[in-house]
């Protein structure tokens, strides 16, 4: 039974099980039903998800607008199977992404197939508050990486996160969390992965990849896990605050961004370099107020791929830093107010790339938290030695 063929018998069985149990669905949000085995042993949680998205861009000087250009797209089309099994302490997760955005990428080191699978993961709860987590899923990189595409405080997320992030991964993860004091929360989170992205099935092509990251929380958990959600929706009542590192290091690493960007090839088969990657962030809410900082640092060994006598290929590891600064304001009706300023630095003797500097100013209305809403937002790209940018774009979102 090939992909499609099983994605269309799930289709079928959802959309029947769901009209055979509309008196019993979930709360709009809640996923499109719910599933539990009479014996309690495993449970089933099936959820859909959309974005769609309307772009509109201009080439920006002295004299005005030029070259204007539109889009329109669904931006992503996700299913999601959640639960337990076998017992509470043993979770899963399943995202299959059916967007041309999310399965594009196919390549020989794919199976030359579509990407579709975005997490396949097991999460074991095998001893107090240590949890090891097995299969496919995002890295313990940058806060705002990790923020689900379904809670974003903006359309989408900034050029730091493009540039630098190290996304999803083969691997396994363990992950822990203790008590400073009766508030004060330290989460810790340790992976060691295949190092060269999603999806790849023709093994490991360098070394493996080895990420490290702390969280400090020092005013205790926000609310409904809102450190790795945008926008204050629960309106804190106290401040909270999220502090938060990480490192990545790519061993023989053969992407020119870790384990995402393009593959580096050369007269032997593969340029392999050492790369690492440092984020540092931060998440602030009070009373509809919230701030999410992120600073990145990739460096790598030697940055410049070269063939087997020496000479240069022409790929390049886009090592440099970015900063991005996000703030927002929920009025009331759920009406929000947000700002962005990011800055992207990749050494320019090394990627011959100028600066980047983007401002984005942003308005949403949340009609059912970040389960219904529609977002838009203007933004002016100053590219160094480049002619500028002016993008203005509008999303839906619904989540089932």
């Amino acid at each position: 039974m090939n992909f499609k063929t099983a994605l269309t018998c799930v289709s079928m069985f959802v959309l029947s099980y769901a009209h055979a149990q509309q008196t019993n669905a979930p709360k709009f949000g809640k996923g499109l039903f719910n599933l539990i085995g009479k014996d309690s042993t495993w449970s089933m949680k099936i959820g859909a998800r959309m974005q769609f998205l309307t772009i509109a861009q201009w080439d920006s000087n002295a004299d005005g607008l030029s070259n204007p250009s539109s889009s329109f797209l669904v931006r992503r089309a996700r299913l999601k199977f959640n639960g337990f099994a076998f017992s509470p302490k043993l979770k899963y997760k399943m995202e299959l992404g059916l967007t041309n955005r999310d399965i594009g990428g196919a390549s020989e080191f794919t199976n030359n197939a579509p990407r579709y699978i975005l997490d396949a993961v097991l999460k074991w709860n095998f001893h107090k508050n240590f949890e090891l987590w097995m299969g496919q899923t995002k890295l313990p990189g940058n806060r705002e990486r990790v923020v689900s595409s379904a809670n974003l405080q903006m359309v989408d997320r900034s050029l730091l996160n493009k540039r630098f992030n190290i996304d999803r991964d083969m691997g396994i993860q363990l992950r822990h969390h203790f008590n400073i004091s009766d508030n004060f929360i330290v989460r810790e989170a340790l992976s060691i992965a295949q190092g060269e992205g999603r999806n790849v099935t023709t093994g490991n092509l360098g070394g493996h990849q080895y990420t490290a990251r702390l969280d400090f929380l020092p005013f205790g958990n926000f609310k409904s896990k809102g450190d790795y959600k945008g926008s204050d929706l629960k309106r804190e009542a106290s401040p909270k605050l999220a502090i938060g590192t990480s490192y990545d290091f790519n061993n023989n690493a053969v992407k020119n961004r870790s384990n995402q960007g393009s593959y580096m090839k050369n007269d032997v088969g593969f340029y392999r370099t050492n790369i690492s990657t440092l984020f540092i962030d931060a998440m602030f809410k009070y009373k509809g107020f919230s701030f999410m900082g992120e600073y990145a640092y990739r460096d790598a060994k030697d940055p410049i791929a070269k063939n087997s006598d020496g000479t240069v290929t022409g790929d390049i590891v886009q090592v440099g830093s970015g900063l991005n600064l996000q703030t927002g304001y929920l009025f009331s009706k759920n009406w929000e107010l947000s700002g962005r300023y990011t800055n992207i630095n990749l050494d320019k003797i090394i990627t011959g790339k100028g600066a980047e500097n983007q401002y984005t100013l942003g308005v949403s209305k949340y009609i059912a938290g970040h389960k219904l809403k529609v977002q838009t937002d203007v933004s002016y790209l100053d590219l160094a030695d480049k002619t500028n940018q002016l993008m203005c774009r509008l999303q839906v979102d619904i989540h089932f």
